[in-house]
C-alpha cells in the first residue's frame, strides 16, 4: 500500500486581490522548477498551523489572510527519483489554501534554509507556462475549484 506524506500548499494572491488576480509562483533552489509554496504537516499540527509555519519558513512571511480552503485532500505520486529522496513516502496528500498577502507582508526568500531563489506574480492563465512538473494535474484541479467557486 502506498504511503502519502500529509502536506499543505498555498495559492497566494497579491495584495491587489480582488481587483486584480495575480498568483505567486516561486522557482526552487534545487531543481529548475516553479511551484506554489508547500510543506509537510508536523506531528500534532493542524493544517492551518502548518500553512502559516511553512509560509514563514519558505517565503519569509506568514502575513496572509486565508480566503478559502479546498474541502478535499489531493494526492499525487512522486516521480521515482524524488520518491527515493522522500522515502518512506510514495507521494503527498495535500490540503490547499487560497490566501491573500496582507499589504504590509514582505516576501523574503533568504530564509534559514532557502527553498526558492526567485518569485513572481502571474495571471492564472500564465501559471502553466512556468509549472512543467508532475504537479500540473493537481494544480489544475485546485485552480479549477477556486475558479468555479468564484474566488479567482
Amino acid at each position: 500500500m502506498k504511503k502519502y506524506r500529509p502536506n499543505v500548499a498555498a495559492i497566494i494572491l497579491s495584495p491587489k486581490y480582488p481587483e486584480k488576480v495575480e498568483i505567486f509562483i516561486a522557482k526552487r533552489t534545487d531543481v529548475d522548477a516553479w511551484q506554489f509554496p508547500q510543506g509537510g504537516i508536523d506531528e500534532g499540527e493542524s493544517p492551518r498551523e502548518a500553512l502559516l509555519r511553512e509560509l514563514k519558513e519558505e517565503i519569509g512571511t506568514d502575513e496572509v489572510e486565508i480566503i478559502a480552503e479546498m474541502p478535499e485532500w489531493l494526492k499525487y505520486d512522486f516521480p521515482k527519483k524524488i520518491a527515493q529522496k522522500m522515502y518512506p513516502f510514495d507521494g503527498q496528500t495535500q490540503k490547499y489554501f487560497l490566501v491573500k498577502l496582507k499589504p504590509n507582508a514582505k516576501i523574503n526568500l533568504d530564509t534559514e534554509i532557502p527553498e526558492f531563489k526567485d518569485y513572481k506574480f502571474v495571471s492564472k492563465d500564465e501559471i502553466f507556462n512556468y509549472v512543467k512538473s508532475f504537479k500540473r494535474p493537481v494544480y489544475k484541479i485546485v485552480l479549477d475549484y477556486f475558479t468555479k467557486e468564484g474566488y479567482i
